[in-house]
């Protein structure tokens, strides 16, 4: 199984066509699910785990990898279905998110697809608040499934929301923080809502956009006004992986539109490992901050604020 990922570094091609490899698994039924190739560094048969005093529920244990030392979570008792049982014939994908490595237990592994962003899809409205799915797509006739990576990771580990009190200091002494406008994309509703909660406590309101497409409707009717929309928004700060619109997608129409073209793009995204600078200079993105780190995404948007004085 490993040998699928071999190529990962020739994937990078993919970035900013508004394409993706999702590596397709089950957790133990017929349901399929996938995860961006992007996230994942290998495929492994399960290796021993070693246990955890205390650890979370869901953490079945540790392995050491190469030189590492990794957590093992079983996927489907993340999203609150029963525990996969034990077997030998289960698989651990790697991934990094968050700039944090870990093993996702799952049953099987199936094949990798390519695909297109514009073919993701919103979860259905019907699977409510408390679903964790963030994404859905069709392959043949199955329905394939992506799970909220960020809400399963604040359930397990949670996620320091907290900024330091001089960060805070400094955004009530900088006047231009109270005409700042900001808009928020992602796909994630944890994520989106730890931005909008860090906004809030440093003093800059937003809208929030679930997606590319929506994000960029949003901002052309806001450009209809005779006012530059540089003059009523400060900053878009955007997720890269998105049902129907990606990131990378999104900037580039942004660049490509005179009306949008002089707005401050900063991509904010857990493609931390792999995550290509290049490709952000290539798309026209001013910057970019890997998830989620409140002081360093505070500081680098006081620095914006501060360039707009």
């Amino acid at each position: 199984m490993a040998g699928m990922l071999d190529s990962v570094d020739m994937r990078t091609q993919l970035a900013g066509r508004n394409r993706l490899e999702l590596l397709m698994f089950r957790l133990g039924g017929r349901q399929l699910y996938g995860i961006n190739v992007f996230k994942v560094q290998e495929v492994i048969r399960c290796p021993v785990l070693n246990s955890m005093p205390q650890a979370h529920p869901v953490i079945k244990g540790v392995a050491h990898l190469r030189g590492k030392t990794i957590s093992i979570i079983d996927l489907r008792m993340a999203i609150k279905h029963r525990a996969l049982p034990d077997s030998d014939e289960s698989f651990v994908i790697i991934t990094e998110y968050n700039r944090h490595t870990q093993g996702f237990l799952v049953n099987a592994v199936d094949r990798i697809i390519n695909i297109n962003w514009s073919d993701i899809l919103p979860p259905p409205k019907a699977s409510g608040k408390n679903s964790y799915l963030t994404a859905v797509t069709q392959v043949g006739d199955e329905m394939v499934e992506i799970i909220d990576v960020e809400k399963v990771f604040a359930e397990i580990m949670g996620v320091s929301e907290e900024v330091d009190s001089g960060i805070v200091d400094q955004a009530e002494q900088t006047e231009a923080v109270e005409d700042m406008h900001v808009l928020v994309v992602d796909d994630s509703s944890v994520a989106r809502n730890q931005i909008k909660r860090l906004l809030t406590k440093v003093g800059i309101e937003c809208t929030l956009a679930n997606d590319g497409q929506e994000a960029l409707d949003i901002l052309k009717e806001w450009a209809k006004d005779e006012i530059p929309i540089e003059q009523r928004i400060g900053l878009v700060i955007s997720d890269i992986e998105m049902p129907r619109m990606d990131g990378y997608t999104l900037t580039t129409e942004i660049r490509s539109n005179p009306k949008l073209e002089k707005l401050y793009v900063l991509l904010h995204t857990s493609l931390s490992g792999v995550f290509n600078k290049s490709m952000v200079e290539k798309v026209g993105a001013n910057n970019f901050v890997p998830k989620f780190n409140p002081d360093e995404l505070a500081t680098t948007i006081l620095s914006i604020v501060k360039k707009e004085e």
